[in-house]
Protein backbone atom coordinates (compact mmCIF):
# COMPACT_ATOMS: atom_id res chain seq x y z
CA UNK A 1 0.00 0.00 0.00
CA UNK A 2 1.27 3.57 -1.01
CA UNK A 3 -0.19 7.23 -0.11
CA UNK A 4 -1.04 9.25 -2.79
CA UNK A 5 1.35 12.12 -2.70
CA UNK A 6 3.26 14.94 -5.33
CA UNK A 7 5.62 14.30 -7.00
CA UNK A 8 5.59 10.02 -6.57
CA UNK A 9 3.49 7.88 -4.07
CA UNK A 10 4.71 7.31 -0.65
CA UNK A 11 6.77 4.97 -0.14
CA UNK A 12 8.70 4.35 -2.75
CA UNK A 13 9.50 1.05 -1.49
CA UNK A 14 5.60 0.20 -2.55
CA UNK A 15 4.53 -1.24 1.18
CA UNK A 16 3.95 1.15 4.10
CA UNK A 17 4.77 -1.04 6.91
CA UNK A 18 3.83 0.85 10.38
CA UNK A 19 7.04 -0.85 12.08
CA UNK A 20 9.30 1.06 9.44
CA UNK A 21 7.38 4.19 9.95
CA UNK A 22 7.90 7.27 12.27
CA UNK A 23 6.18 10.76 12.61
CA UNK A 24 8.10 13.89 13.11
CA UNK A 25 5.52 16.45 15.00
CA UNK A 26 8.43 19.25 15.18
CA UNK A 27 8.57 22.21 17.31
CA UNK A 28 4.70 22.74 18.14
CA UNK A 29 5.87 24.92 21.01
CA UNK A 30 3.74 27.13 22.76
CA UNK A 31 6.84 29.77 21.91
CA UNK A 32 5.83 29.33 18.25
CA UNK A 33 2.03 28.56 18.35
CA UNK A 34 0.63 30.51 21.18
CA UNK A 35 -0.14 34.12 21.90
CA UNK A 36 2.45 36.05 24.09
CA UNK A 37 4.74 33.48 23.11
CA UNK A 38 8.25 34.19 20.99
CA UNK A 39 6.84 34.07 17.56
CA UNK A 40 3.76 36.22 18.08
CA UNK A 41 6.13 38.81 20.35
CA UNK A 42 8.17 38.78 17.07
CA UNK A 43 4.94 40.51 15.52
CA UNK A 44 4.25 36.85 12.91
CA UNK A 45 0.76 35.57 12.93
CA UNK A 46 0.06 32.87 15.18
CA UNK A 47 -2.79 31.58 13.83
CA UNK A 48 -0.78 30.53 10.65
CA UNK A 49 1.60 28.65 13.00
CA UNK A 50 -1.94 26.84 15.08
CA UNK A 51 -3.16 25.85 11.78
CA UNK A 52 -1.59 22.51 11.11
CA UNK A 53 -2.78 21.71 15.36
CA UNK A 54 -5.81 20.09 14.48
CA UNK A 55 -5.35 18.28 11.26
CA UNK A 56 -2.01 16.93 13.01
CA UNK A 57 -3.74 15.62 16.35
CA UNK A 58 -5.80 13.34 13.89
CA UNK A 59 -2.75 11.93 11.95
CA UNK A 60 -1.21 11.52 15.36
CA UNK A 61 -4.12 9.22 16.96
CA UNK A 62 -4.67 7.61 13.57
CA UNK A 63 -0.98 6.94 13.55
CA UNK A 64 -0.60 5.92 16.83
CA UNK A 65 -4.06 3.50 16.41
CA UNK A 66 -2.06 1.46 13.55
CA UNK A 67 1.71 1.19 15.57
CA UNK A 68 3.46 3.90 13.68
CA UNK A 69 5.50 5.92 16.00
CA UNK A 70 5.58 9.06 16.80
CA UNK A 71 8.42 11.38 18.53
CA UNK A 72 8.38 14.98 18.98
CA UNK A 73 11.28 17.96 18.82
CA UNK A 74 11.63 21.24 21.04
CA UNK A 75 14.12 24.23 19.72
CA UNK A 76 15.19 25.61 22.93
CA UNK A 77 18.67 26.88 24.97
CA UNK A 78 20.09 26.65 28.09
CA UNK A 79 19.56 29.96 30.55
CA UNK A 80 23.11 30.52 30.29
CA UNK A 81 22.67 30.67 26.53
CA UNK A 82 25.96 28.54 25.77
CA UNK A 83 24.50 26.48 22.92
CA UNK A 84 23.13 29.76 21.26
CA UNK A 85 24.53 29.82 17.63
CA UNK A 86 26.77 33.05 17.77
CA UNK A 87 24.89 34.43 14.95
CA UNK A 88 21.97 33.95 16.37
CA UNK A 89 23.22 36.39 19.28
CA UNK A 90 24.15 39.30 16.94
CA UNK A 91 21.77 42.42 16.77
CA UNK A 92 19.45 42.03 13.89
CA UNK A 93 17.42 45.29 12.18
CA UNK A 94 13.95 45.27 14.27
CA UNK A 95 14.11 42.41 16.13
CA UNK A 96 11.70 43.06 18.48
CA UNK A 97 12.56 39.87 20.85
CA UNK A 98 15.80 37.85 21.07
CA UNK A 99 16.29 34.17 22.51
CA UNK A 100 16.49 34.26 26.49
CA UNK A 101 14.35 37.49 26.20
CA UNK A 102 11.75 37.54 29.54
CA UNK A 103 8.20 37.14 28.50
CA UNK A 104 4.64 36.05 29.69
CA UNK A 105 5.53 32.95 28.87
CA UNK A 106 8.87 33.22 30.52
CA UNK A 107 12.27 33.76 28.79
CA UNK A 108 12.37 32.78 24.95
CA UNK A 109 12.81 29.51 23.67
CA UNK A 110 14.93 28.76 27.03
CA UNK A 111 14.86 24.76 27.93
CA UNK A 112 12.36 24.97 31.20
CA UNK A 113 10.51 27.81 30.72
CA UNK A 114 6.74 27.78 29.99
CA UNK A 115 6.88 28.71 26.54
CA UNK A 116 9.27 25.80 25.79
CA UNK A 117 7.01 23.47 26.49
CA UNK A 118 4.59 21.69 23.51
CA UNK A 119 0.99 22.95 22.86
CA UNK A 120 -1.57 20.87 24.82
CA UNK A 121 -3.43 19.86 21.72
CA UNK A 122 -0.40 17.42 20.81
CA UNK A 123 1.76 16.95 24.19
CA UNK A 124 3.37 13.56 23.95
CA UNK A 125 1.92 10.38 25.37
CA UNK A 126 4.05 8.48 27.67
CA UNK A 127 6.99 6.49 26.54
CA UNK A 128 6.90 8.59 23.31
CA UNK A 129 10.54 10.27 22.55
CA UNK A 130 11.13 13.88 22.68
CA UNK A 131 14.12 15.00 20.78
CA UNK A 132 15.87 18.49 22.44
CA UNK A 133 17.44 20.41 19.93
CA UNK A 134 19.53 23.97 19.99
CA UNK A 135 19.20 24.47 16.30
CA UNK A 136 16.87 23.98 13.53
CA UNK A 137 17.72 20.56 12.95
CA UNK A 138 17.42 17.72 14.79
CA UNK A 139 20.33 14.63 13.66
CA UNK A 140 22.70 16.95 14.24
CA UNK A 141 22.48 17.89 17.69
CA UNK A 142 20.76 14.19 19.39
CA UNK A 143 20.74 11.00 18.63
CA UNK A 144 17.75 11.21 16.39
CA UNK A 145 19.40 8.69 13.50
CA UNK A 146 20.36 6.51 15.96
CA UNK A 147 17.05 5.61 17.66
CA UNK A 148 15.34 5.33 14.55
CA UNK A 149 17.97 3.04 13.14
CA UNK A 150 17.19 0.72 16.27
CA UNK A 151 13.90 0.53 15.29
CA UNK A 152 15.03 -0.53 12.02
CA UNK A 153 13.02 2.30 10.42
CA UNK A 154 12.80 3.47 6.68
CA UNK A 155 10.68 5.86 6.29
CA UNK A 156 10.02 9.29 7.64
CA UNK A 157 6.64 11.62 7.76
CA UNK A 158 7.41 15.29 8.75
CA UNK A 159 4.63 18.26 10.23
CA UNK A 160 5.32 20.74 12.33
CA UNK A 161 6.51 24.49 12.15
CA UNK A 162 8.27 26.12 10.80
CA UNK A 163 7.80 24.86 6.99
CA UNK A 164 10.75 26.59 5.46
CA UNK A 165 13.04 26.44 9.01
CA UNK A 166 13.21 23.63 11.36
CA UNK A 167 11.03 21.49 8.91
CA UNK A 168 12.97 21.30 5.63
CA UNK A 169 16.38 21.73 8.14
CA UNK A 170 15.10 17.99 9.51
CA UNK A 171 13.51 17.16 5.90
CA UNK A 172 17.08 17.89 3.97
CA UNK A 173 18.68 16.29 7.22
CA UNK A 174 16.66 12.72 7.31
CA UNK A 175 16.96 12.73 3.03
CA UNK A 176 20.77 13.25 3.63
CA UNK A 177 21.02 9.71 5.97
CA UNK A 178 18.62 7.95 3.69
CA UNK A 179 15.22 7.90 4.76
CA UNK A 180 12.13 7.95 2.51
CA UNK A 181 10.25 11.04 3.50
CA UNK A 182 6.85 13.06 3.17
CA UNK A 183 5.51 15.81 4.38
CA UNK A 184 2.15 16.33 5.08
CA UNK A 185 1.18 19.88 3.97
CA UNK A 186 -1.67 20.96 6.34
CA UNK A 187 0.22 19.48 9.21
CA UNK A 188 3.04 21.48 8.39
CA UNK A 189 2.63 25.63 8.80
CA UNK A 190 4.47 29.02 9.19
CA UNK A 191 4.01 32.86 9.60
CA UNK A 192 4.23 33.72 5.89
CA UNK A 193 2.56 32.17 2.85
CA UNK A 194 4.96 32.48 0.95
CA UNK A 195 7.60 31.32 2.33
CA UNK A 196 5.44 28.15 3.58
CA UNK A 197 5.09 27.80 -0.32
CA UNK A 198 8.24 27.92 -1.38
CA UNK A 199 9.22 25.40 0.66
CA UNK A 200 6.38 23.29 -0.30
CA UNK A 201 7.26 23.50 -3.69
CA UNK A 202 10.83 22.50 -3.31
CA UNK A 203 8.99 18.91 -1.80
CA UNK A 204 6.80 18.79 -5.03
CA UNK A 205 9.08 19.46 -7.31
CA UNK A 206 9.41 16.77 -10.47
CA UNK A 207 12.03 13.82 -9.43
CA UNK A 208 11.15 13.83 -6.14
CA UNK A 209 14.38 15.60 -4.62
CA UNK A 210 12.53 16.38 -1.12
CA UNK A 211 10.58 13.24 -0.85
CA UNK A 212 7.18 14.05 -1.07
CA UNK A 213 4.03 16.00 -0.41
CA UNK A 214 0.51 14.18 0.55
CA UNK A 215 -2.56 15.73 2.78
CA UNK A 216 -3.08 14.24 5.79
CA UNK A 217 -6.49 12.64 4.91
CA UNK A 218 -4.15 10.76 2.00
CA UNK A 219 -2.52 9.22 5.06
CA UNK A 220 -4.74 8.51 6.90
CA UNK A 221 -6.72 6.68 4.64
CA UNK A 222 -3.81 5.03 3.65
CA UNK A 223 -3.09 3.85 7.18
CA UNK A 224 -6.78 2.91 7.15
CA UNK A 225 -6.63 0.50 3.98
CA UNK A 226 -3.16 -1.21 5.07
CA UNK A 227 -4.85 -2.02 7.71
CA UNK A 228 -7.12 -4.01 6.13
CA UNK A 229 -7.08 -7.95 6.13
CA UNK A 230 -4.76 -9.14 2.82
CA UNK A 231 -3.73 -5.79 2.39
CA UNK A 232 -0.29 -5.72 1.84
CA UNK A 233 1.91 -3.67 4.80
CA UNK A 234 -0.67 -4.92 7.22
CA UNK A 235 2.38 -7.69 9.18
CA UNK A 236 3.48 -6.46 12.43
Amino acid sequence: MQIPAVPHPFPRSGVLLPETTVIFSIDMQLDFCAVDGYMHRLGWDVQRLRAPIEPLRQVLAAARGHGVRVVHTREGYRPDLADVQPWKRWPRDNERVRIGDPGPLGRALIRGEPGWDIVPELRPLPGEHVFDKPGFGVFAFTDADAVLRGWSIQNVVLTGVTTDCCVHSVLREALDRGYDCLVLEDCVGGPRPESHEAAMSLVRKAGGVYGAAATSRAFIDGLAQAARPGAAGVAR
